[in-house]
C-alpha cells in the first residue's frame, strides 16, 4: 500500500498524540483537576496550567495566521468561527460537560490518559462517553432532541453585519467599528498577554516543572495540530482528498479535541473494514492512551483501577453520559474548546470555558455539601 500524504498527516498526528500522552500522565494535566483544586483547597497550579496551555495556543495562532502560515477563516473542524452563535448551545452543552466530568473523575484527555494507565474505570467512561457522542453524531437523536431549540435561540450575527464570532469582529460589530485583521490580532494579543502576567506572577506555578510542562506540552500539540491541518501538508491533505477514489472522513483544517473523536472512532468500530473512517480524531484518541501505557509500564505506574461501590459505577456512568452529549452538543471539551477553539478567538468558546469550569464547580459543591449531610 502506498504511503500517500493522508497517511503521512495521521502518521504525525498520531506520534503527537504519543508525546502527549506520555507528557500529561507524567505532569498529572488534568482539568477536571484543576477546578477541583482551585474551589476546593485554593491551590490554582493546575488551573494555571491549562490557562498556559490556553495562552500558548492563542499567541500561536496569531503569530501563524499573521505571518500567513495558517488560515483559520475557512472551514474548520469544529467550525469555531461561524457566524451561526448558537449561545445556548455552547452554555448548556459546556455545563452538561463540566458536570460529567466531574462524576467521571476526568475530562475526555484524562478519561483516555487513565485508560492507557490501566484504569477500567475510565475505560467504562470511554465507552459509554463513545457511545452517547456516536449517537450525538450520526443518528437522528441530536436533530430531534436538540436541534429545534439549539437553531430558535441561535443568532445569524452574518445579518448583523458580523461575518465571524471572533471576539474582534463581535466588539467590532457592538462598536460599529470596521472589522480588520490587525485589530483582532490585538484583541488576541492583550488577551495572551494578560494570561501569560497573571499564570506568571505565581512562584508555586514558576517553580512546578510539571504544571509548566503539561500546560506547555498540551498548548503545543494544539499549535502543531493547526499547523500541520492547516499548512503545506495540509493543503496537499485536502488536494489529494478531493481527487482520491475512497474520500477520507475530516479532512479539514482542525486540531485536537477529543469527544467528537469518540463518536467517530464508534463509527469506524461498527465498520473496521472502512479505513477512510480513520481520521485525525481517531488516531488522536489512540496515540493518548498509546502514549500514557507507555509512559506507565516504563515507569511502573500501570495499575488496574475498577469500582469501589455501586454508586461510585452509576455515577461515572452518567458522567459518561453527560460528557459524551455535552461534548457534541457545545462542539468541544476542555481541550476541544477550551484550549484549541479559544485559539481561535471565538466567542463561543469562550462561553463553553466558563460553562464548562461552572458546571464543574457547582457540582463539586454540591458533592461536598451531601458528603456534610451523610456524614
Amino acid at each position: 500500500m502506498e504511503f500517500n500524504v493522508h497517511h503521512q498527516v495521521l502518521a504525525v498526528v498520531f506520534a503527537i498524540a504519543v508525546v502527549l500522552g506520555a507528557i500529561v500522565n507524567k505532569t498529572n494535566f488534568c482539568t477536571m483537576g484543576a477546578v477541583s483544586d482551585w474551589i476546593n483547597i485554593g491551590d490554582s497550579g493546575r488551573m494555571r496550567a491549562w490557562l498556559f496551555a490556553m495562552a500558548i495556543a492563542i499567541s500561536g495562532v496569531l503569530v501563524m495566521e499573521t505571518t500567513g502560515m495558517i488560515n483559520l477563516s475557512g472551514e474548520t473542524f469544529p467550525p469555531y468561527r461561524t457566524a451561526n452563535f448558537s449561545w445556548l448551545r455552547y452554555l448548556a452543552g459546556g455545563a452538561l460537560f463540566g458536570i460529567g466530568m466531574t462524576l467521571a473523575s476526568g475530562c475526555g484527555n484524562k478519561t483516555l490518559v487513565r485508560v492507557g494507565a490501566g484504569s477500567l474505570k475510565s475505560l467504562v467512561v470511554l465507552v459509554i462517553a463513545s457511545l452517547m457522542a456516536y449517537l450525538m453524531l450520526w443518528t437522528p437523536f441530536y436533530e430531534k432532541l436538540f436541534h429545534p431549540w439549539v437553531s430558535a435561540a441561535a443568532i445569524d450575527l452574518a445579518r448583523h453585519g458580523v461575518k465571524t464570532q471572533e471576539l474582534g469582529a463581535v466588539l467590532t460589530g457592538v462598536f460599529g467599528l470596521q472589522f480588520s485583521r490587525v485589530l483582532n490580532a490585538a484583541v488576541g494579543g492583550v488577551l495572551a498577554l494578560g494570561l501569560f502576567i497573571y499564570i506568571f506572577r505565581s512562584a508555586d506555578f514558576r517553580g512546578s516543572v510539571d504544571n509548566v510542562l503539561g500546560g506547555a506540552a498540551v498548548g503545543l500539540a494544539v499549535l502543531a495540530g493547526w499547523y500541520l491541518t492547516g499548512g503545506p501538508l495540509g493543503q496537499a491533505w485536502k488536494e489529494y482528498a478531493e481527487f482520491a477514489t475512497q474520500v477520507p472522513s475530516r479532512v479539514q483544517v482542525q486540531s485536537y479535541t477529543f469527544i467528537s473523536p469518540m463518536g467517530d472512532s464508534v463509527r469506524y468500530l461498527l465498520s473496521p473494514d472502512d479505513t477512510t473512517l480513520i481520521n485525525f480524531g481517531v488516531v488522536a484518541l489512540a496515540g493518548i492512551i498509546f502514549g500514557s501505557f507507555v509512559y506507565a509500564m516504563i515507569t511502573r505506574s500501570f495499575r488496574v483501577e475498577w469500582f469501589v461501590s455501586v454508586k461510585d459505577f452509576a455515577n461515572h456512568a452518567m458522567g459518561g453520559v453527560l460528557m459524551g452529549v455535552g461534548g457534541v452538543l457545545s462542539m468541544g471539551c476542555t481541550v476541544g474548546q477550551a484550549i484549541t477553539g479559544m485559539s481561535t478567538l471565538a466567542l463561543g468558546s469562550l462561553l463553553t470555558f466558563f460553562a464548562i469550569v461552572i458546571g464543574a464547580a457547582t457540582t463539586m459543591k454540591y458533592q461536598y455539601w451531601r458528603m456534610m449531610q451523610e456524614a
